[in-house]
């Protein structure tokens, strides 16, 4: 690659992970915060929090990383082009195929990444995380210890408290259990805490009282207690049939589906689109590249404007996914449109490896540039005043 070859390279991949991390991070916490009671009803630690929504980061990597690598690659040529370097290259008869080839491994890098997550780490990462969510889902101790909601379990017992500490005690607690047809108990409690253990599972209520109510008696009996156990563990979650999506299919699955396989005897059309996203999604940053080189990494001045230049890249690859999305979506109802993803990566990289031969930038057009100049010349004229 040679010593201009490999520095490219690492300016570009230092990029790409800087953007990488940056985005993965801002977005992860966004989605992860929708989650933050659920992992606190069972209070777990941070690590404990961090590791369950982390589950989400490799599917976030997957759709971030050809955006990132993009990102990258029109930082390094705009710094390049700003210090004046691709001009002195091209001076010196440098190719642009020869500067093109570090930015074309950065490419191969990051397909690569994108292949094996979307082919294997993100179907098993999905799939820890959903089984995660039906065992947690399936625990009556989860729900019962939401704040100011009334939850009911099989319709006959329902469960509120008033307040949760952080030390997991909980206050002001309402029990009302219909189970016995014959007697109907109402359970009030100032405090009470979740125990558990290899055995069986309790909710001790602390200074309270049990009213029941006996059928073909007229008036109720009331128990006081200090402490009393309230037995849970017929409630507690077990073993749950867990029925994985289409997206937590892992790529062989997609491409050989069994012949047992439910869902895909219901929904063969989502199989077939979703094999189709999984296989062109390592093409994105490649795609993605060519489009940036060819747009930016022509030799131009530090006179000339990369403005028009940076925002053509960006309606380029916007265009491109967007196409990408929408042949996946109608894909399902119309298989044919599934293609039009294929068809469109290939045409834009022919179509960028053109104009690289070319070795020339993209000229806009002429009313475009005017547009532009009226707009430059207007803003200009504003900040005087």
């Amino acid at each position: 690659m040679g010593s201009i070859g490999r520095y490219m390279f690492r300016a570009t991949m230092g990029a790409f992970l800087i953007t990488l991390v940056s985005l993965t991070i801002v977005i992860w916490f966004t989605q992860a915060m929708r989650d933050f009671d659920l992992i606190t009803s069972q209070r777990q630690t941070l690590l404990v929090f961090i590791g369950i929504t982390g589950m989400i980061i490799p599917l976030l990597v997957m759709m971030i990383a050809p955006i990132a690598v993009v990102m990258a690659v029109a930082h390094v040529l705009n710094k390049l082009s700003s210090d004046s370097e691709i001009i002195v290259m091209n001076a010196a008869g440098v190719s642009p195929w020869r500067l093109l080839r570090p930015f074309l491994a950065a490419a191969a890098v990051v397909s690569l990444l994108v292949a094996v997550i979307a082919a294997y780490v993100s179907p098993r990462s999905l799939r820890e995380l959903r089984d995660w969510g039906a065992q947690v889902r399936a625990d009556i101790l989860t729900n019962i210890v939401q704040p100011g909601r009334f939850t009911t379990v099989g319709g006959n017992l329902t469960f509120h408290i008033a307040d949760r500490r952080p030390n997991g005690l909980l206050v002001g607690i309402f029990v009302d259990d219909r189970r016995d047809s014959a007697v109907h108990s109402t359970y009030l409690a100032e405090q009470g805490e979740i125990v558990k253990n290899d055995a069986a599972s309790f909710l001790v209520l602390q200074g309270g009282s049990i009213q029941r109510f006996e059928t073909g008696q007229r008036d109720p009996r009331i128990v006081t207690f200090d402490r009393y156990p309230f037995d849970l563990s017929q409630f507690t979650g077990g073993p749950q049939n867990v029925v994985y999506t289409v997206r937590e299919k892992y790529i062989w699955e997609l491409l050989w589906p069994s012949s047992n396989d439910a869902l895909y005897a219901a929904q063969p059309d989502q199989y077939r689109s979703e094999l189709y996203d999984r296989l062109a999604t390592p093409l994105y940053p490649l795609a993605f590249i060519i489009i940036a080189y060819a747009f930016l990494g022509p030799p131009q001045t530090t006179r000339q404007s990369r403005t028009l230049a940076l925002l053509g890249m960006i309606g380029a690859v916007a265009l491109l996914r967007l196409t990408g999305f929408l042949s996946v979506i109608v894909g399902v109802r119309v298989p044919g449109v599934l293609a039009l993803q294929y068809v469109a990566l290939c045409g834009s990289m022919a179509a960028g490896l053109w104009q690289i031969s070319r070795g020339r930038a993209v000229e806009p057009a002429a009313a475009i540039s005017r547009l532009a100049t009226a707009i430059g010349e207007r803003l200009a004229r504003a900040a005087e005043s």
